[in-house]
């Protein structure tokens, strides 16, 4: 059994996901566009460390380089509970950066997702999943499914979340050296928007359509580069708007022949995809050792 003291020093996963479609079926008055998408997790892993602390404060141990502390999405969740709560406590938050920024892969999402939840468990606050993705959802369109913890069909902007079972195959994952503009893709004139919507089981038949490929590729010439030079090995797709550029491989020997004939080009992840996500699998065994 865990002491809660000893939990403050646990390492907690904050995992990436892969968007394994994309459709634009519209947009709201308000600019959001709407989608069909498909999450699944990745067993590659920001890991955060939260240090208790008696002045209230919510710092980074360590700042990000190129992001502001007061911009950080770890730092945002964290004061987000306190302002929700009336939480008078305080942390300083150590993230271990292992996923790459701009790749599309959600490292900013799940970190603030991990936060969120761990911290709803550090400070006893007990708010109710469906209050963390409400919250989640005001940090960003991606935070909810990190909350949700499972792989998911998605509609709306991302929100409207249905639990989806997807076969956990082997995964070769590249990151151009180029940081794509999430923005500057849901804002492009020639960005197709009018899609029409797919059943869960289309997907599941192959329909792995993403609306952003043909403007990012057009607006990104390493994305394309990576995209021709994975397909040599199996399917090729962008994961949401990228940068990052995915294959799936039904075998770990398949998956790791890719990955040693692309690595002296670029920059590459040999992974698997998982259905829940590790926060979850780590979160289920504190629940059961935890004691006051």
């Amino acid at each position: 059994m865990l002491s809660k003291q000893a939990v403050w020093a646990e390492r907690w996963p904050a995992p990436a996901k892969l968007n394994l479609m994309l459709r634009i079926i519209g947009q709201r008055e308000d600019g959001y566009h709407l989608l069909q998408t498909v999450f699944q997790f990745v067993d590659l892993c920001d890991w955060l460390i939260f240090h208790p602390v008696d002045n209230g404060e919510v710092r980074l141990l360590k700042t990000i380089p190129g992001v502001a502390e007061a911009d950080d999405l770890t730092v945002c969740a964290a004061k987000l509970l306190k302002a929700e709560t009336g939480c008078d406590l305080g942390v300083r938050i150590e993230v271990e950066k292992n996923l790459p920024m701009g790749g599309g892969l959600g490292g900013g999402s799940s970190d603030a997702a991990t936060t969120l939840l761990v911290l709803n468990e550090l400070w006893g606050l007990h708010l109710p999943k469906e209050k963390l993705l409400m919250m989640g959802l005001s940090l960003g369109a991606d935070v909810p499914v990190f909350i949700y913890g499972h792989s998911a069909w998605a509609e709306g902007v991302g929100e409207r979340l249905s639990e989806i079972s997807i076969p956990e195959q082997w995964l070769v994952i590249i990151k151009p050296d180029c940081h794509v503009e999430t923005r500057e893709i849901f804002s492009a004139k020639d960005l197709t928007r009018n899609s029409k919507s797919i059943t869960m089981m289309g997907f599941i038949g192959g329909d792995h359509q993403n609306d952003c490929l043909q403007v990012v590729c057009e607006r990104y010439p390493l994305v394309k580069e990576v995209l021709q030079d994975l397909s040599e090995f199996s399917e090729a797709r962008l994961t949401g708007t990228g940068a990052c550029v995915f294959a799936q491989f039904d075998s770990y020997d398949a998956a790791a022949d890719a990955y040693r004939k692309l690595k002296s080009k670029w920059t590459v992840y040999l992974a698997k995809g998982v259905n829940e996500s590790p926060l979850f699998t780590k979160l289920n065994v504190y629940h059961t050792n935890i004691v006051n």
